[in-house]
């Protein structure tokens, strides 16, 4: 079991589980350029292009919202899928596009900059009252907390890796360089069955599809602070249905007042016309300066067919423990085979 480790950690020694048991070169720990970038109709390379994306990769660090109402979302359905895939016997994979830190301080460093964490998780943290579906996630976010103080927010690689029996598999994409290197620290003794890559995760899981043992959970969750994530989430869960129809695709996103946000719930549905699921938590009115997350929601292909009624029967609990104005609601819709 991976220890947990700060996200601020830096300058440890690194050992990488995604290529070998050796440790890496610090020139391996540099970003791959995506393949999507590296030509354009002419042949030549995209430098405008792929700088962009460099940037705003490396602006972007989920600690500053570890632990906040997107993630309590995002947490508790995901460990749902996770259980339900961990019913049968046979093997599964877990395969995570945006991994991030997978562990982060909510003590110390980027999360106390923000404190939005204090709007999330803490929320539910001495909650007496919690229904099943966030009864078994706050059961996971105290894993890493024995003392009962929440100092620690294990984000979604952490809860998966929980779930693993020796016969599943986890494979985690990470672009960062410095989350990257935090990763592999922080599953520096996870051995073969977690599998980590320096690299983007979009063009990179249609090579792992179909896995394996045709039985696998695909997170998408990237941050969406590059307006053309919508459009490559898109085209990387329509490309991955076409390699493995089967699948359990989750997708995260953000409710901001951005255009691209607002229309693409309906995109995806639009992506199969039957077996979706959509959850949504909106907590407040849009910020009034347009800037800001307001809620996020969760759009499921060949989900469970029990999570649509837990969603429905407990959501209404976490409107009101985590909404801040009148604006706050949940929504649920579901088309089943």
């Amino acid at each position: 079991m991976p220890r947990a480790e700060l996200t601020a950690k830096r300058g440890a020694a690194q050992r990488s589980v995604a290529y070998n048991t050796r440790p890496r070169r610090a020139s391996a720990l540099l970003p791959v350029v995506p393949p999507h970038c590296t030509r354009t109709a002419g042949s030549t390379l995209d430098r405008h292009a792929l700088f962009q994306r460099f940037l705003i990769m490396l602006s972007y660090r989920h600690a500053f919202h570890a632990g906040n109402h997107a993630d309590v979302l995002k947490h508790a359905v995901v460990l749902q899928l996770l259980r339900y895939l961990g019913q049968k016997d046979k093997a599964y994979w877990y395969i995570d596009t945006h991994a991030g830190a997978g562990v982060y301080s909510l003590k110390e460093g980027y999360a106390t900059k923000t404190g939005e964490f204090q709007t999330g998780i803490a929320r539910l943290w001495e909650r007496n009252d919690l229904p099943p579906l966030f009864a078994d996630y706050v059961e996971e976010v105290s894993a890493l907390n024995p003392d009962g103080q929440l100092r620690f927010y294990p984000g979604s690689p952490y809860i998966a890796w929980r779930q693993l029996r020796e016969q599943d598999r986890m494979r985690l994409f990470e672009l960062h360089t410095t989350e990257i290197d935090v990763l592999r620290h922080n599953f520096r003794d996870a051995g073969r069955r977690a599998m980590l890559y320096a690299g983007d995760g979009f063009d990179g899981i249609i090579a792992l599809l179909p896995p394996a043992p045709r039985r696998a959970l695909v997170l998408l969750d990237p941050s969406y602070e590059d307006k053309r994530d919508y459009s490559r989430t898109l085209r990387c869960v329509e490309e991955s249905l076409k390699r493995f129809p089967t699948g359990t695709y989750a997708v995260w996103y953000p409710q901001v007042k951005r255009p691209e946000s607002q229309r693409f719930p309906e995109q995806l549905k639009k992506l199969q016309e039957r077996d979706w699921l959509h959850v949504s938590l909106t907590v407040s009115n849009p910020p009034e300066d347009g800037f800001g997350l307001y809620g996020s929601g969760m759009f499921i292909l060949n989900p469970p067919y029990t999570l649509a009624k837990m969603l429905k029967e407990q959501m209404p609990w976490l409107v009101k423990a985590l909404g801040e104005d009148r604006a706050a609601e949940f929504k649920v819709e579901y088309r089943g085979d």
